[in-house]
């Protein structure tokens, strides 16, 4: 399935999802394997080797593809925005990455073509050699969490709760923000803490920064101004950066 953000769901409301060919696979394979037991189980013809063959690919082979092609798009599913804020906790960080008019990190970044739908993953998965499979153990935390405390909260009591797990790494920003670009190093100020940008001793996603990537869960005092914050828009092509 691909999710998708509640302002493309023609009513505005909730989440919409459409099937990718992936699903359809699924879905057909084990409609076809579902059959085919039906089938046997009606029918009981003799087990002449032509019913062997077919109850193989009904109970062995099909059901093992739906498995497969079921998990890869499942998993692929959870690296889509939307699948992030099907968590009501999570409705005013997703609320603020998709609003045209805010200027925090979060939603600069998500109005980037290549990745917005994927804002929450991108800017949050480990980019380690066992990253995929680290984040996704991650991500089974944060289900845990919610189904045994926050999901009787409100959003207003979550709120002050929600914090990240740990300190968001520097090396997130340079996937893209490679620190050796001109347009970035047309900055002062990261031509002067490049070092301390580098090993991560200063933070990109910190109040005398960039500010935070979700500044309305912050006080008010450590978010940047607006002038500030739509001083980080300026720069808009990764790659000179």
């Amino acid at each position: 399935m691909v999710w998708l953000p509640r302002e493309s769901h023609p009513q505005g409301a909730g989440l919409l999802m459409h099937a990718s060919p992936l699903a359809w696979i699924a879905f057909a394979t084990a409609l076809i394997a579902a059959a085919i037991m039906v089938n046997y189980l009606v029918r009981k013809p003799a087990l002449t080797g032509p019913v062997k063959a077919t109850l193989i690919l009904g109970i062995g082979v099909l059901p093992i593809i739906t498995a497969l092609v079921g998990n890869m798009e499942g998993l692929a599913s959870t690296e889509e925005q939307a699948f992030c804020g099907s968590c009501h906790t999570m409705d005013r960080h997703i609320e603020d990455a998709n609003n045209p008019n805010s200027m925090s990190l979060a939603a600069i970044h998500s109005r980037i073509h290549k990745f917005g739908h994927q804002s929450c993953y991108v800017c949050h998965k480990d980019y380690g050699m066992f990253g995929y499979a680290l984040t996704k153990m991650g991500g089974m935390k944060h289900v845990y969490l919610y189904l045994t405390e926050f999901m009787w909260m409100s959003v207003d009591e979550a709120l002050p709760k929600v914090h990240i797990a740990k300190p968001f790494k520097n090396q997130n920003c340079m996937q893209c923000h490679s620190t050796t670009g001109n347009i970035w190093n047309g900055v002062a100020d990261h031509r002067g803490l490049l070092n301390d940008l580098r090993t991560g001793q200063t933070s990109c996603a910190s109040a005398g920064c960039h500010g935070y990537a979700h500044p309305f869960s912050k006080p008010a005092e450590e978010t940047p101004t607006p002038a500030e914050a739509r001083g980080t828009e300026k720069v808009r092509n990764p790659e000179e950066t």
